[in-house]
């Protein structure tokens, strides 16, 4: 439908509990609009996820879909799309692996993140049906990235040590070669 301006950090819609997206609109043509602008917004900003929030629009909606041509994220298997509503995300293995993350609401910056390794998510998914997923390695850090998103939550706020927080050119020129 339309690429819409993404939110960015400092920006109070970002640090807001976003609101549960009524499940009985789901399918309906504003939820339709909704999941089109996210997935052109998204593809034209080179994202492997969004959330409603980072369009200006406070609803528990997300996109997450690992392509197998990320510029930003070279080195990651395609996955599925998951269209993902009113979530939530139950810890199932407190082991903390690391990635280097990025946001289309924080642009410019990459930053070292630990995050529980194995997670399990339920959602509403496009139809008004509730899913599980159970996620582990680099998919579950971009679900549990995404969702942050939902509960007013940024990538930066996770960062355990401040000197891996880097700007993109500096990641590029010295910790890329790293992971």
């Amino acid at each position: 439908m339309a690429i819409k301006d993404l939110t960015k950090m400092g920006n109070p819609v970002l640090r807001k509990v976003a609101l549960e997206y009524p499940s009985e609109e789901i399918g309906g043509e504003k939820f339709i609009k909704l999941i089109k602008d996210l997935e052109d917004t998204m593809k034209e900003n080179g994202g492997i996820g969004i959330a409603a929030p980072q369009i200006g629009v406070s609803y528990q909606v997300a996109i997450i879909q690992l392509p197998d041509n990320s510029e930003r994220y070279p080195d990651i298997a395609k996955s599925d799309q998951y269209i993902v509503v009113n979530p939530t995300i139950e810890v199932i293995d407190q082991t903390e692996q690391g990635f280097w993350e990025g946001c289309l609401s924080v642009p410019g910056l990459r930053g070292f993140v630990h995050r529980p390794r194995k997670v399990k998510i339920t959602f509403l998914n496009d139809h008004a049906q509730q899913e599980e997923l159970i996620l582990e390695g680099f998919l579950a850090t971009v679900f549990q990235h995404e969702l942050d998103h939902l509960f007013g939550k940024l990538y930066i706020d996770r960062i355990k040590d401040l000197t891996l927080l880097s700007y993109e050119e500096e990641f590029r020129q010295f910790w890329q070669d790293t992971i």
